[in-house]
């Protein structure tokens, strides 16, 4: 079986993930696509295969050489994002791409333009797998367990292919950011790994944002407005002056590259209560600090014209892993040279988000991000080339041999 084959097989599994449940994994079709990939592995004859009650799959393609070397991982997630429904992902092969729109969906006027996505026009003459204009797609992150199956069941077959100990392993839950929360790292037991986790191809990542979340509470006071002058204190409009306080420009939609940004992602409230919802992110570790104590120091702003109005939650979700990698950049320089192998020239760029590889780096496991070739994630318009598969699992190959060799 092919990337291709392998990809539009798992995307029928409803895998989408949901942090309201509090359960690992979150949702229940995360196991039963656990289970499946399971099954594929033991026929393939991995060995070391577990499947724990929390959805962690993990196995071993042993060594081929009589000599020790590292062991190298490789990494996925099972889930979709609930960003969009991923029940019924119904995918078509757009053969030879032509340059212009692409009908998803007729009855509903829903098209794939280049318009709306230029980057459509790097992809001109392939083959792109797209939607139907109901559903997302799933490259985030089935192309990347389609890639890391094919490249291990590649190197089975080609045993003339030197490599080392390699582990693999598909998590749950990385699009509510859990994804690492109970990855056994130890278990895993690998010298260092690379999350296939990344966008177009040549994605090369080793930095991504410091990420906080903050929850801003306004406790208001409800009066009968006919009789509400000096009495009623309404919470929206106090949670409305705190956040026209925070920098107008340094949001999601004026932001790239290493700036950061405070985005309200939830307001919920009543006169007599509201809670603004933010993330913050940076990549610089000490602006991320200072955009908290700006978020402190307006909360006392507030409360010092409405006594005991504002309270202000902090929470930290995840850092910087270009500290952990660093030190160990010869897994960087790996990765450029086993895309250099493939013929595919390396773009490395910063996240603008986070993945798992951030967290496991803290828990001890180095772990850069390498693309998947999927684009548009979490939406309708997804869309993944079938030569970006094809080479991302090319890398992974290039990378065990590398390792190996060197």
């Amino acid at each position: 079986m092919n990337v291709v084959d392998r990809f539009l097989q798992y995307v029928k599994f409803d895998t989408q993930s949901d942090e309201l449940t509090n359960l690992t994994p979150s949702t229940p079709g995360q196991m039963v696509f656990a289970e499946h990939l399971e099954k594929e592995l033991r026929s393939m004859g991995l060995q070391d295969i577990s499947l724990d009650e929390n959805g962690y799959l993990m196995a071993t393609l042993p060594s081929n050489i009589d000599r020790k070397v590292p062991t190298v991982g490789f990494i996925a997630h099972l889930d979709t994002s609930p960003d969009m429904s991923g029940r019924h992902v119904s995918p078509r092969i757009v053969e030879n791409y032509d340059g212009g729109d692409i009908t998803l969906n007729e009855k509903e006027g829903i098209v794939l333009s280049p318009r709306d996505f230029p980057e459509l026009l790097d992809y001109k003459g392939q083959a792109l797998i797209v939607t139907d204009g109901n559903t997302l797609l799933g490259a985030d992150d089935k192309a990347g367990i389609a890639e890391i199956i094919t490249a291990v069941d590649y190197l089975i077959h080609h045993p003339e292919i030197k490599h080392g100990p390699i582990r693999i392993a598909f998590n749950p839950d990385e699009e509510i950011g859990q994804g690492a929360h109970k990855f056994d790292v130890e278990r895993f037991g690998a010298d260092w790994a690379y999350t296939m986790d990344g966008g177009e191809i040549g994605e090369l990542e080793y930095e991504n944002f410091n990420a906080a979340v903050a929850k801003v509470t306004f406790k208001g006071r409800n009066v009968h407005p006919g009789y509400a002058k000096h009495k009623m204190l309404n919470s929206l409009r106090v949670a409305n002056q705190f956040a026209i306080m925070l920098p107008r420009w340094e949001t999601p939609e004026h932001t790239e590259g290493y700036e950061g940004f405070y985005h309200l992602v939830g307001v919920e409230g009543t006169v007599e209560k509201t809670v603004l919802t933010y993330i913050i992110r940076d990549h610089d570790r000490d602006r991320f600090e200072r955009r908290k104590k700006e978020l402190e120091h307006l909360t006392r702003k507030v409360n010092n014209e409405f006594p005991g109005c504002a309270s202000l939650e902090l929470k930290d979700q995840y850092y910087n892993m270009r500290e952990k990698i660093e030190p160990v950049m010869h897994i960087v320089d790996i990765a450029i040279k086993a895309m250099e192998e493939a013929g595919v020239k390396p773009k490395v760029t910063p996240i603008r988000g986070g993945t798992d590889g951030a967290q496991l780096s803290f828990k001890g496991l180095p772990c850069p991000n390498i693309f998947a070739g999927g684009l548009n994630f979490h939406g309708r318009f997804e869309f993944v080339p079938i030569p970006s598969m094809e080479k991302a699992s090319d890398v992974i190959v290039q990378i065990a041999r590398l390792v190996a060799a060197e």
